[in-house]
């Protein structure tokens, strides 16, 4: 039985909303009114295009996704209708909360540019779907993909997402041993023996760049091929995933930096790296599914392991400060903690892959 990836994908945008809304989650306080007191409050005085497009375009694809499941449930009726309901509700939920933060504005125009967002993607999911393009998803689904696929295809759908917080090396995820061995030494105060735990790292040699530029780019592919069984769909989902995390680091760097610095990342070892993973990948097309996924939990504690050696450059701690002072303060935290954790999440995947392919044979 095939097993939607709408679920652990809307849940995914859940949580984005979530910390959206409700970062940085410090210095809670009751300022003594009622949490929706901003239902009734005065019109805004300064109010800009870029908060009206964030707020309305912000909640269209939870609408979208809340509708697809609908369909895909048993309960036809009103799928719009609920899906604007449920929306509406959770952002009303999310602006009363923000009463509560020192740093954040409840605002009724949020509210209902939010539920506007939501109604609007859930029309246009609707649409969609009348128009066949649900049908066209689950003939797509049966030609490219084996079953028991919503745990990869979830992931490979979040990993543009995760490659959007810039990390020390092109698409590198999972650095965070550093910041667990510093939040362990603040939490435990280990006073004398925490210097050796958070020590400076030595700079990556140029040929631990190289490798994981393209283990960073070949771990999504290793993944794909333990559910897109064709080898000329696996060919078609190398090209793809190279071309979308090129798109995704670089539209990383223009967030960062602006425009003119959208191709700045790229360099001889960036290229080369790119192009060793799509040899590498070509190759690896031909093998069976549970051997690219024993291939891939060894490419990821490889990558993790590199990775977690490299420094934090100037240049990064730059592009940190960047992101956290910037317009994506509400969206840099969550985009750090999946990155963070996707490499993690895609050790499962493989696990499981292999405890399933080795359960039937």
């Amino acid at each position: 039985m095939r097993k939607s990836a709408a679920w652990p994908v809307t849940w995914m945008y859940v949580a984005l909303v979530v910390y959206a809304s409700l970062y940085p989650f410090a210095n809670w306080r009751d300022q003594g009114i009622v949490p929706w007191s901003f239902l009734w409050a005065p019109l805004p005085r300064y109010w800009s295009g870029f908060d009206v497009a964030i707020n309305l375009v912000g909640y269209m694809p939870l609408g979208a996704l809340l509708v697809l499941l609908i369909l895909r449930s048993s309960q036809r009726g009103a799928p719009v209708l609920i899906a604007t309901l449920c929306v509406g509700a959770l952002s009303l939920l999310m602006e009363s909360l923000q009463s509560y933060l020192p740093q954040r504005v409840a605002s009724r125009e949020d509210w209902l540019l939010n539920t506007a967002g939501a109604a609007v993607g859930a029309l246009l999911a609707l649409s969609l779907a009348r128009a066949g393009w649900l049908s066209w998803w689950d003939t797509w689904q049966r030609r490219w993909l084996a079953p028991q696929s919503r745990g990869v295809l979830a992931l490979l759908l979040a990993w543009p997402a995760a490659l959007l917080f810039p990390a020390a090396a092109p698409f590198g995820m999972g650095q965070i041993w550093n910041r667990l061995a510093q939040s362990m030494d603040a939490l435990l105060l280990w006073g004398a023996s925490a210097p050796a735990l958070t020590a400076a790292n030595a700079a990556l040699a140029p040929s631990s760049e190289l490798a994981c530029v393209a283990l960073g780019l070949l771990v999504p592919c290793l993944l794909g091929f333990c559910v897109v069984q064709s080898v000329r769909h696996r060919m078609a989902l190398v090209l793809l995933v190279l071309a979308v995390g090129f798109v995704a680091t670089g539209l990383s760097a223009a967030l960062s930096w602006g425009p003119g610095h959208t191709w700045a990342w790229l360099n001889p070892i960036t290229g080369a790296g790119a192009a060793l993973a799509l040899l590498l990948a070509l190759a690896l097309a031909l093998v069976p599914a549970r051997v690219n996924a024993s291939l891939a939990l060894l490419a990821l504690g490889l990558s993790v392991g590199l990775l977690n050696q490299a420094p934090d450059s100037p240049y990064f701690a730059q592009t940190l400060h960047a992101w956290e002072q910037g317009r994506f303060i509400r969206f840099h935290g969550f985009a750090q903690w999946l990155g963070w954790a996707w490499p993690y999440a895609a050790m499962g995947v493989a696990l499981a892959h292999i405890a399933r392919i080795g359960h039937r044979n």
